[in-house]
């Protein structure tokens, strides 16, 4: 399919800013950053991205997934209905005030942390995860090559650098 023929990125993400945190991105910049994964999609599939603060986040984090602490980001795939088939990714669930706490505690830049989390996020929206070495391997590998598009540095050497620290 060629890209004349696809959905835009502005037109495939609703992005909700539920929080007051300062220096988050803008929309512009969310809609750059997701391009990359949003073409490993079906060409009209859509999602919902919305920046929450750690109340939100928590709140989410401990009813889905029995966890009582903020997450970064909160991947919710879209379960169609039986005999229904709509193209929707689902919902990303970013916190951006763990964000900025990461950003400071890895030395991380705020553009390179929130697109490396943005597109994990979907790449959890499309089937992958990280449950094993060899899940990992292979997501961390899609990012990295996502992420070397958009002129990021691969996220995972500074941490592997840390642990080895």
């Amino acid at each position: 399919m060629s890209q004349d023929s696809r959905t835009s990125a502005a037109e495939r993400i609703e992005i909700q800013y539920a929080c007051r945190q300062p220096d988050c991105p803008t929309e512009q910049q969310i809609h750059a950053w997701l391009t990359p994964v949003l073409d490993l999609a079906p060409a009209d599939a859509s999602l919902c991205v919305r920046l929450v603060d750690s109340e939100e986040s928590r709140s989410l984090n401990r009813r889905y997934r029995g966890r009582d602490a903020p997450t970064n980001v909160l991947s919710f795939p879209f379960e169609s209905p039986p005999g229904l088939s709509l193209p929707i990714l689902g919902d990303l669930v970013v916190c951006a005030e763990v964000l900025a706490g990461e950003c400071a505690e890895q030395a991380k830049t705020r553009d390179a942390h929130w697109a490396h989390i943005l597109t994990h996020g979907v790449l959890h929206l499309l089937g992958h995860d990280h449950q094993n070495e060899r899940e990992a391997t292979a997501m961390e590998g899609i990012e990295r090559d996502l992420l070397a598009r958009l002129g990021f540095a691969d996220p995972y050497l500074e941490d592997a650098a840390a642990r080895l620290a």
